[in-house]
């Protein structure tokens, strides 16, 4: 009997499906980069919106000098960290967001 708590068990059989799918899939180099793409923008979308919350807790006087031009490009400085984030590799979201589209468009393909 298996432990469903594994952590193989937990993670291992949706990015065994997304790599076995991937190998069915014919895909162009482009494809691929595209779907990457906006998996990591997904990423960073996810991240900058749970960074936000602690960048508002965050007196004004902090970073920047405070002041009303801190306040209104403080979310730039979010985005930033949260891209930066995500391309160091992240937390993980882009890489099952990836296996996800990459298993769509394997469903979606017509068969010849």
């Amino acid at each position: 009997m298996s432990d469903p708590f594994r952590p193989d068990a937990l993670l291992g059989a949706p990015l065994m499906a997304a790599q076995q799918a991937e190998r069915k899939a014919p895909q162009t180099p482009e494809a691929t980069q595209a779907m990457k793409k906006a998996a990591e923008e997904f990423e960073a979308m996810m991240l900058s919106q749970l960074l936000g919350p602690m960048f508002d807790a965050l007196d004004s006087d902090g970073i920047g000098g405070g002041g009303s031009g801190e306040r209104m490009f403080r979310p730039m400085l979010v985005d930033n960290y949260a891209k930066g984030l995500s391309a160091s590799g992240g937390v993980g979201i882009a890489q099952s967001v990836l296996a996800e589209l990459v298993r769509m468009q394997t469903v979606a393909a017509p068969e010849s």
